[in-house]
């Protein structure tokens, strides 16, 4: 007679409950695990966050999905948001510059254009000339890495960096595009001026190649309801699949057992035999000081933008907007919101919550401003009122207001990003059982977080495979090809 022991299922502690530590946690269990999630805050989701403002559902963190991206979308679709999942009405959008709304260019790569003609009507005379001087400019060698608006403006002048590269990637990372790594946030970019004598040539090249792949679909992809309803339901999957996931329980220290790991919360510790940590760098930096000091530091050399988000509510019949999603602001020109969004235009949902109601968002906030963010909420929506009125003539008292504020909310990408991330991930390899994932690593938009989670579970199986494509290629975190 034969006896056969029985196999333990293996214990995965997912620390954070943000999206990528849902997606995590999802994964491992479709992969067999038993998980168990903690989350220091009292809901989950992290920077995703559904609203109401005036009776309408609206969104308070990110509003959309880069969808030429899939794991995004493919995530919601399998937590059962397919039928929700929604384009935007209008893909149309603006710049406040020079004094007027102006159409937002075609034909460039993250503000970068192919010819000049592209940015004809946004820049001066003199920045047109600029941009064709470019090809007659010897080679520009970008080497392990180089700030975009560096490279850029010795390419083409500053004058494209600060109208139109600036305001695009500060919708991305609230970040200066002087600063910025190309490398880790335009890669596909990048990769072309290697090749490439000329950066209009590389630009025009990149447009080719997205023409020739002729992707079908809408670029970006909102949820009914609010892309803040997506970790809602991954998170009810997971409980759905036997996860556990436990909000308002911060870990406090997290060592290497000899049977796995030991997880330490105020109240209780867990044995896992492995772990995930899905957190911001500053707290994953203090978890992680104990076993993984160099991993620690880089991570707590980290720098965040924070913003504020000022949501509005009109009556219709007092508003009437510019056609189109809204408009970026280069901070050049001197106004104090970065960005608006016509939520109501932008996505049908919420034109259909209420007919009678215009919502509209705008944003102030970039990397190093704070005095901006010190103001009370008050101050906020005037400030908000006042540079609407002044770009589009919304003179109107809004019915509703609300202010959301994400402190430390979007992690700085500098010059050797990519090298740094590297580092981190050799350095957490050599402990068995332990991966990281977020926003830190391979890009800040939700499909990067999830294709962060992915790899890391990946990881965790012994497939390093995940892991080496995002550090080759990195997840595009805004438009995601050339020509937009």
């Amino acid at each position: 007679m034969t006896s056969t022991a029985a196999v333990r299922t293996r214990h995965v502690v997912v620390i954070g409950a943000g999206i990528a530590g849902l997606a995590a946690a999802h994964r491992l269990l479709a992969r067999g695990a038993s998980v168990t999630v903690l989350e220091a805050a009292d809901r989950v989701g992290g920077k995703l966050l559904a609203g109401e403002i005036a009776g309408v559902r609206v969104d308070l963190g990110a509003e959309s999905l880069l969808a030429r991206r899939p794991e995004a979308v493919a995530l919601a679709r399998e937590v059962g948001l397919a039928d929700r999942l929604q384009p935007p009405a209008t893909a149309s959008a603006s710049l406040w510059t020079r004094g007027a709304l102006r159409p937002m260019p075609k034909g460039h790569v993250m503000g970068v254009p192919g010819t000049a003609q592209a940015l004809s009507g946004v820049l001066s005379e003199d920045g047109l000339r600029r941009i064709e001087a470019d090809a007659d400019l010897p080679r520009t060698e970008v080497g392990e890495d180089v700030a975009v608006g560096e490279f850029v403006a010795r390419r083409v002048g500053r004058e494209v960096v600060d109208r139109l590269v600036e305001p695009l990637l500060g919708g991305v990372y609230a970040g200066d595009a002087y600063q910025l790594s190309m490398r880790s946030a335009v890669p596909q970019l990048f990769e072309a001026a290697q090749t490439h004598s000329s950066l209009t040539e590389a630009v025009r090249a990149l447009q080719a190649r997205a023409a020739g792949a002729a992707a079908a679909g809408p670029v970006f992809m909102g949820i009914e309801g609010g892309v803040g309803t997506l970790p809602l339901a991954v998170a009810e999957a997971v409980r759905a699949r036997g996860g556990e996931i436990v909000t308002g329980t911060a870990v406090t220290d997290l060592r290497r057992a000899p049977d796995g790991w030991r997880v330490v919360t105020g109240g209780r510790a867990l044995r896992a035999d492995a772990v995930v940590v899905a957190l911001p760098a500053p707290a994953a930096a203090a978890l992680l000081r104990a076993e993984a000091p160099a991993a620690a530091a880089d991570l707590a050399a980290v720098a965040y933008a924070s913003m504020a988000l000022i949501t509005l509510a009109y009556r219709r019949a007092d508003v009437r907007l510019p056609g189109g999603s809204g408009f970026l602001v280069p901070p050049v020109d001197g106004h104090t919101i970065k960005a608006s969004t016509f939520a109501s235009q932008k996505w049908a949902w919420i034109a259909a919550e209420d007919p009678d109601t215009v919502v509209l968002r705008a944003s102030v906030g970039r990397y190093g401003e704070t005095a901006v963010l010190d103001r009370p909420d008050p101050d906020l929506v005037a400030v908000a009122r006042h540079d609407l009125r002044a770009a589009t003539g919304l003179a109107a008292e809004p019915v509703a207001t609300a202010v959301t504020r994400w402190a430390d909310g979007l992690p700085q990408y500098p010059v050797g990003h990519h090298a740094r991330v590297a580092r981190i991930r050799e350095r957490i390899a050599a402990l068995p059982g332990l991966a990281v994932c977020g926003a830190v690593y391979d890009g800040v938009g939700v499909p990067a977080c999830v294709a962060s989670a992915h790899a890391a579970v990946d990881l965790l199986d012994g497939g390093p495979e995940g892991v080496r494509g995002l550090m080759a290629a990195p997840v595009r975190s805004l438009h995601g090809g050339a020509g937009e």
